[in-house]
């Protein structure tokens, strides 16, 4: 018996949170920052494509699921661009922080 489409999706989404969750786990605290600017880029991604998804004439479903996507990946690239930000003020001088807050 062949499996079906979806049991393979589902398999390699599994998969890949296997491994996702096994590399992040070994990452040093020292990389962190970096590894978020990647993970930002990678979302940015995710973006554009669900972008391309609601733009496509594929039915009612389509449209809903890409609309709902490009929400969902503007809302993760934002808050992690943000998160990067307040992680990233940490490693400020005083002053310097002082005159972003004024603006």
């Amino acid at each position: 018996m062949m499996p079906t489409t979806t049991t393979i999706q589902l398999f390699v989404f599994m998969l890949a949170g296997f491994v996702g969750f096994q590399t992040i786990s070994r990452i040093p605290p020292l990389l962190h920052t970096p590894l978020m600017a990647a993970t930002n880029a990678i979302s940015g991604i995710s973006l554009v494509a669900s972008l391309v998804l609601a733009g496509t004439d594929r039915g009612v479903f389509a449209i809903v699921l890409g609309t709902t996507a490009v929400a969902c990946a503007s809302a993760n690239v934002f808050g992690g661009f943000l998160i990067t930000d307040r992680m990233l003020a940490m490693f400020r001088r005083t002053a310097a922080v002082k005159d972003v807050k004024e603006d």
